[in-house]
């Protein structure tokens, strides 16, 4: 094939590349794909036939281009998980405080019906726990381990399990939001109430301390990530309920979105707790003031990174949230 043959049969391509390249619009990756894999075999032959001509060397120079490209995208979707972290979560931590707030008023307000309701009827702890719960439990205190619940199971098998049906419950409770908000209230009503009566149980057997230094090891971080994971659906159902400009059918989607990402956020969280909760939380022995700083330890990262610190990226300037 003559060069000029060459270059008509492909110059339209090869523009199509560069002005690919240069646009600042969404690229479509299989698009580039395909393009670069005719740019590098247009080379190729450009380099056996016309290895000195200027289209060798302009060939050569968009090789280099889509290189350098590239190599800059790859770069940013690597940054791309550490501004999520970094910057994305907790924006939308600052941007929907309301939502979370509400959520953490709702499920103190669980408990607290929940440690009321159990203390005007006996029958209600067995109600929500279950007798087969309450009568291991009994026994447990009888032999002089009350949470040895925590320790029945093997340590890796706990782990498993524990984790795996937490990150099924945040994300449930999520789901739920598309209820208009209702499901996941309802699943924060259940776990608050399910909380209170379980701590009120203990404070009628003298041992309500003996229980928060041992649940609270893993539950710290636990409650307050199904919290978060409520306030996530409370995201969602408030964009169906309250649409304001957009169509109700794209305020629904951009909050669905915005929930799934503090759901997904909220994974590593639940990995801590179960681990904590398989590991650590069985040590019965542990002196107090250990238990004591691993509560207030998980107490302060938590809400350092869901309170303070992304206050402190929006004084900064840091959000592009108003």
């Amino acid at each position: 094939m003559r060069e000029s043959a060459f270059i008509s049969t492909n110059i339209s391509k090869w523009q199509k590349f560069e002005e690919l390249i240069v646009s600042k619009a969404h690229k479509d990756p299989d698009q580039l794909a395909d393009l670069f894999i005719a740019l590098t075999d247009d080379l190729a032959f450009a380099k056996t036939h016309f290895p000195q001509s200027d289209t060798t060397h302009y060939l050569n120079n968009l090789s280099t281009k889509v290189h350098q490209y590239i190599y800059r995208n790859k770069k940013e979707r690597k940054n791309r998980f550490v501004h999520f972290w970094r910057i994305e979560l907790p924006e939308l931590f600052y941007e929907h405080r309301k939502e979370f707030l509400i959520s953490f008023l709702f499920f103190a307000m669980a408990v607290t019906i929940g440690a009321f309701s159990a203390s005007q009827d006996d029958r209600f702890v067995r109600l929500i726990l279950g007798d087969n719960y309450v009568n291991m439990t009994l026994e447990n205190i009888e032999k002089g381990e009350p949470m040895g619940v925590y320790g029945s199971i093997a340590r890796s098998d706990m782990f498993v399990v524990i984790t795996v049906n937490n990150i099924r419950v945040s994300f449930i409770a999520f789901a739920a939001g598309i209820c208009a908000s209702l499901g996941s209230l309802f699943l924060l009503l259940q776990n608050g109430i399910m909380l209170g009566s379980f701590q009120y149980f203990f404070f009628t057997k003298n041992l309500l301390l003996t229980s928060m230094l041992t649940i609270w090891i893993h539950g710290t971080i636990e409650i307050t990530a199904i919290i978060m994971a409520g306030g996530a659906g409370l995201i969602m159902g408030n964009a169906l309920l309250f649409p304001g400009t957009l169509p109700r059918g794209v305020s629904l989607k951009k909050g669905a979105l915005k929930g799934a990402k503090v759901v997904l956020g909220l994974v590593p969280l639940f990995i801590v707790a179960g681990f904590l909760e398989s590991y650590v939380t069985r040590l019965f022995g542990m002196p107090e003031l250990v238990k004591t700083s691993i509560i207030v330890l998980s107490l302060f990262c938590t809400v350092y990174y869901i309170i303070i610190y992304p206050r402190k990226l929006y004084k900064n300037g840091s959000f592009s949230i108003d």
